[in-house]
């Protein structure tokens, strides 16, 4: 029967991984998890004056290089003059060469986001009128082609590294201590550890290409290689390996100086592994929680605790679930798996399923904000299939569960007997024992009275048959109880309904690779929500009104934030203004005063201050603003935040 299971459990492995690798190999490059939210010149605007700057403004802060922002002109010469700055907040911007002609311009930004992600994009803008342009205007290229995808393999590669590697040591631990004397059971924990080690130096030298050209050739230069080491990423994967040293000590304790213990020493160094090993998995589980998704956005002192509970969680339950499918299949038949381990290892993963439940539902909370991001964001989709996925998991292992308790009962019935008969069977051969000695003696004088040299070599002969008929006595019961054991109909459901967990977990861990390269539903849908806001004041533009956004800086505390200024219909005559305060956020707040002067250069009028009423926290208004004449007005805005700092920021806009 073994042989008839063991071409099964190939086939279903190779066809777990053919679609793992499909999963990979389709999935979209990984998304922009810093949405653009707002640029100033606004995408598809016509603006009568060349601007001075081009400003973009993100949903998180980005990292900026020096190509990072880029604008070409309509023959795709860049434009640009020195290199792009933070000039507030999310908020970054680059300078342009005066005296730029009318024309179409294309804006073309790569930047990383605070959870390591690349970010790419482009728009067109216009100066005077739209003209063609040699520019090819593209989606998001970042993070794609050969490059991309092998970077998502290597992550792929790296979680399973961890799973097996944290999961396999703990099953070993807590459920099956006889275990760490399986060869078996040693290879599948140094395997984890060569996975995640292989994969996390792959990974370091795969970063500089994945967020910089994508192209293969730039995947072993150097320099690319010395500056990821300066980022947060860089940082995280060398901390891995160096952690990933400590667990290969940890390894070695457990399978050599642990493995040779007797069973009551075990106990004072159970503790010891145990605390340790904890610590290094925690550790190499928060090098992915401090430069990822949980590193930024809401709560993030909150979430990347939260995320390390969770991976944590993952190993124990996935690993774990894992190695008692290699100790099904593969322990030797002085040592199997008994059922108290797999009952410890039922308890040990319930406990992980009630962790794993309750940090993912938190963290959905963060990553998705409302219900209508489950079905109308990428990311929601995958997470529905990933919650699936985890049901059905679940689902099997309670199958599971009924198999161990059927075969506990089988163990109990069958080992009754077995105990009485050894009982009879040693009381049988103390009764027999002195006649046998009795019997012995003459026996052994029958044999010296019967010669020298021929009796020697007739018992020499006789004991290396009696050796070699004791060794295949004992090959013939091996196999008699490895048949027996493969018969049982109880063990052999719990290996088929382990078998059915390790697959969906395959499946799963794909799925969950692809969730981290996706853009969070949150994002999406404040980049959604930013882009019909954009359009629509550039609707308003279009019709009359006026909207200008201006970000300022006073120095002092609390002295970040933006002003927008609203003015309709911008024509020439009375207006209706309105002023709106908000921090970096995007979180209305109040400061102590607020001004507006207009001041048109080229005739020399002005400034002609207003001073707009206060209305609500962070909206100011005003009636009857009068524009004496049409023309390209310069709109300045003084900003007090404390009696002490203030700033003037302005814009040129064309009213009436």
């Amino acid at each position: 029967m073994t042989q008839t299971i063991a071409p099964r459990v190939r086939t279903l492995v190779l066809m777990l991984l053919a679609a793992t690798g499909m999963l990979l190999a389709t999935a979209a490059p990984a998304s922009a998890h810093a949405a653009l939210t707002g640029s100033d010149p606004q995408q598809g605007v016509v603006v009568d004056k060349a601007p001075t700057q081009v400003s973009l403004t993100f949903s998180e802060q980005v990292s900026l290089s020096a190509d990072s922002l880029r604008v070409l002109d309509p023959k795709g010469k860049p434009v640009q003059d020195g290199k792009p700055s933070n000039v507030s907040g999310t908020t970054y911007s680059v300078r342009l060469h005066s005296g730029l002609p009318d024309g179409t311009y294309t804006v073309a930004y790569q930047v990383v986001s605070a959870d390591s992600h690349p970010v790419s994009g482009a728009y067109t803008f216009s100066v005077g009128a739209p003209s063609s342009t040699s520019v090819a205007v593209s989606g998001g290229t970042a993070g794609g082609g050969v490059v991309g995808w092998l970077y998502g393999f290597g992550r792929y590669l790296s979680y399973a590294g961890f799973i097996v590697l944290a999961g396999g040591a703990a099953f070993v631990l807590a459920c099956w201590p006889r275990g760490a004397g399986v060869r078996a059971m040693q290879r599948l924990v140094v395997s984890g550890w060569l996975a995640l080690t292989s994969a996390t130096l792959f990974l370091l030298l795969l970063r500089g290409s994945y967020t910089g050209s994508g192209k293969v050739g730039d995947i072993f230069d150097l320099d690319l290689l010395g500056q990821v080491l300066q980022t947060k990423t860089g940082a995280a994967l060398v901390s891995r390996l160096l952690l990933l040293a400590a667990a290969a000590l940890f390894i070695a304790v457990l399978f050599g100086a642990y493995e040779k213990r007797e069973d009551e020493e075990k106990r004072d160094l159970t503790f010891g592994l145990a605390i340790g090993g904890t610590v290094v998995a925690a550790g190499i589980a928060a090098s992915w929680a401090m430069s990822e998704h949980a590193s930024v956005g809401l709560q993030a002192g909150l979430a990347m605790p939260v995320d390390v509970v969770h991976l944590l969680a993952v190993a124990t339950w996935l690993g774990g679930l894992t190695a008692l499918l290699v100790a099904l299949y593969r322990a030797p038949s002085e040592r199997p798996v008994d059922t108290v381990a797999v009952r410890r290892f039922s308890q040990v993963a319930f406990g992980s399923v009630v962790a794993l439940i309750a940090t993912g539902v938190y963290q959905s909370w963060r990553q998705l904000g409302s219900w209508s991001a489950f079905t109308g964001t990428r990311y929601g989709q995958l997470l529905l299939v990933k919650i699936g996925l985890v049901a059905l998991l679940v689902g099997v292992g309670f199958l599971s569960r009924r198999w161990t308790a059927r075969l506990a009962d089988t163990v109990v019935q069958r080992d009754k007997p077995q105990k009485q008969r050894v009982t009879a069977n040693a009381a049988a051969g103390d009764a027999k024992g002195g006649g046998a000695k009795g019997g012995g003696a003459s026996t052994e004088d029958g044999a010296k009275s019967g010669g020298g040299s021929d009796g020697d070599g007739a018992t020499g002969g006789g004991s290396k048959r009696d050796a070699q008929l004791a060794r295949q006595r004992a090959a013939v019961d091996a196999a008699r109880e490895k048949r027996a054991r493969d018969a049982d109909p109880n063990r052999f459901g719990l290996r088929r309904s382990v078998l059915a967990e390790a697959g969906v977990a395959v499946v799963l861990l794909a799925v969950t690779t692809v969730l981290t390269q996706t853009e969070p539903g949150r994002t999406e849908e404040d980049a959604k929500a930013a882009a019909a806001t954009s359009s629509s004041s550039s609707s308003a533009s279009s019709s009359g009104a006026l909207t200008l956004d201006m970000s300022f800086d006073t120095g002092g505390e609390d002295g970040k934030g933006v002003v927008t200024v609203d003015l309709d219909p911008a024509r020439v005559g009375g207006n209706e203004m309105h002023v709106y305060v908000q921090r970096p956020n995007g979180r209305a707040f109040d400061i102590p005063e607020v001004k507006v002067a207009f001041t048109l250069e080229a005739k020399d009028i002005g400034p002609l201050p207003v001073v707009p009423d206060h209305i609500t926290t962070g909206h100011w208004s005003a009636n009857g603003v009068q524009i004496p004449v049409a023309g390209d007005w310069k709109i300045a805005v003084t900003v007090r935040t404390s009696d002490i700092d203030q700033t003037t920021i302005s814009k040129n806009a064309q009213i009436g």
